[in-house]
């Protein structure tokens, strides 16, 4: 099997050198090149063709998201964003980037070095997986559809991991303030799923916040687990719909987990709920998903073509969990569909 191919795009000496020193152990890592800014950057690409680039967001001469939204629609390629704890991340992943790290606010070189093999490696990865031609956003339009039922006890679950927060908006895009309460797991660091609650709160009519205990989930709301060592969870109380967010060890390698989420929807919500399975790596959810249409729930995984890493989707889908697999566009047109007939 070949190396990956890894240009690293970073304009601090030591973090840069750090970051080669720490990939290049790894037999499945071949650092190609180094940039300091996006103009040595490009000549690297049309140069060594790497698979994969880390891209840090402020750069000089030109930021990273500028380089990106020039760079994307001649040459795509994979990238992975290395980030402060900023929104910027967002507009980075709008235009192509396939996923992010959180870039560690740390002085020891041991901890730098733990970030780059725990965090950075993993998502070099998969980003190295990851099918280039899905990193664009579709500009298919989508009918808006409407609800025929009451939304008050009914639920709408969804999983995502890498590709996920792009994923999440188109499914978004095709709901109206009528649906059932939603409750998201998308793998994220701490800090950012407030971040990106908010983006998406002030983009589409729903109402978008990042979940805490005792939070009700109410038609029109959508509430996305906290990054962290949180898990989100789906009760039932006083006959209202709240969620439970609480710390626990990592599950499928995950905290918070769409596992543990869907599997809290199969019993607290049963056949009251539509469980939407969407882009990522690893197989995290598909147990749950599987346990949710087992408890009459219906289900939704997205499919290959549209995926930016075909990964949960497809462990699901192998086991049964998912009822119907549809393009990234027509996710939130079934869900309406099934809504409708419940």
């Amino acid at each position: 099997m070949q190396p990956i191919k890894v240009l690293i795009v970073e304009d601090s000496i030591v973090f840069r050198e750090l970051l080669v020193q720490n990939l290049s152990k790894d037999p499945e890592i071949q650092v190609v090149a180094t940039a300091r800014d996006p103009y040595e950057a490009r000549e690297a690409i049309i140069k060594y063709d790497p698979d994969v680039m880390t891209l840090d967001v402020e750069l000089p001469r030109m930021s990273g998201i500028e380089f990106l939204r020039k760079l994307m629609p001649q040459y795509p390629l994979r990238v992975v964003v290395i980030s402060s704890l900023s929104d910027k991340v967002f507009d980075a992943l709008n235009a192509g980037a396939v996923d992010f790290v959180a870039k560690p606010a740390v002085t020891s070189r041991e901890q730098l070095e733990n970030f780059i093999k725990n965090d950075l490696l993993v998502k070099v990865k998969v980003a190295s997986k990851a099918q280039i031609g899905n990193l664009r956003k579709p500009v298919i339009e989508q009918t808006k559809q409407s609800l025929s039922v009451k939304a008050q006890d009914l639920i709408v679950a969804i999983g995502a991991s890498t590709g996920g927060t792009e994923a999440i908006c188109e499914v978004v895009k095709g709901f109206g303030t009528d649906l059932p309460g939603i409750v998201v797991v998308q793998h994220m660091p701490p800090g950012f799923t407030d971040m990106y609650a908010k983006r998406l709160d002030n983009q589409f009519p729903l109402k978008v916040k990042e979940a805490q205990t005792g939070d009700k989930v109410l038609p029109g709301t959508m509430l996305i687990a906290p990054g962290g060592d949180r898990h989100m969870r789906l009760i039932r109380a006083n006959g209202e719909y709240q969620v439970e967010c609480r710390h626990a060890p990592k599950v499928n390698g995950h905290c918070p987990s769409v596992e543990v989420l869907f599997d809290s929807v199969a019993k607290a919500a049963g056949r009251n709920a539509v469980g939407i399975i969407l882009t990522g790596m690893g197989g995290d959810g598909a147990k749950g998903l599987l346990a949710m249409r087992r408890a009459g729930a219906r289900t939704i995984g997205q499919d290959e073509s549209t995926c930016v890493v075909y990964g949960m989707p497809k462990v699901a889908y192998d086991i049964g969990a998912v009822e119907y697999q549809e393009k990234l566009t027509d996710i939130a047109g079934r869900t309406y569909a099934l809504l409708n007939k419940m």
